[in-house]
């Protein structure tokens, strides 16, 4: 049952999310990660999802990072996210994008066979990116996955080389 003092936080976060200044809205998307309760991600969560689909890249990359907080709170809206976080794969901002590809690292950790329908999608993004951080987030996502796919590890023999070679 909630209390008082839940609704006037959730109604708190929910005014802070609508604020003008994208910075607020950080702030409380960056607290929403470190206190949050199960009922809280179920509340939030739809403004959450919106969130992720800002014209601010800012609150994207905000965004992204608190729903891994989210889903180990409340492992249903892993599922809800899912497609949004996805498409995030696709991001022209490159702090959103390897924080996308952070999250899904870190999800993968928990169990990387649920992941595995992303691997051509990380495989454009390792082909195509210059950004040496992204690279080393994917690499170690191809790691938890190869073992799970044996045609994996030969498609990646050519990227790695590149890699080594620039």
């Amino acid at each position: 049952m909630k209390t008082d003092v839940g609704l006037l936080t959730i109604n708190l976060f929910k005014k802070d999310f609508g604020s003008k200044s994208q910075y607020e809205t950080g702030m409380a998307i960056s607290c929403l990660s470190s206190i949050c309760s199960p009922q809280m991600c179920r509340d939030l969560l739809t403004e959450l999802s919106s969130m992720m689909s800002s014209s601010r890249a800012y609150l994207r990359k905000k965004t992204v990072l608190c729903l891994f907080r989210v889903f180990l709170r409340d492992p249903p809206a892993l599922r809800t996210c899912f497609p949004k976080l996805k498409e995030r794969l696709g991001d022209e901002d490159q702090g959103v994008l390897t924080a996308t590809v952070n999250t899904f690292l870190e999800l993968a950790r928990k169990n990387a066979r649920n992941y595995l329908s992303l691997v051509p999608q990380l495989h454009h993004l390792l082909v195509n990116t210059s950004n040496n951080w992204l690279s080393i987030k994917l690499l170690k996502l191809f790691q938890l996955l190869c073992p799970l796919e044996p045609r994996l590890p030969p498609k990646l023999a050519e990227p790695l080389t590149n890699i080594l070679n620039t």
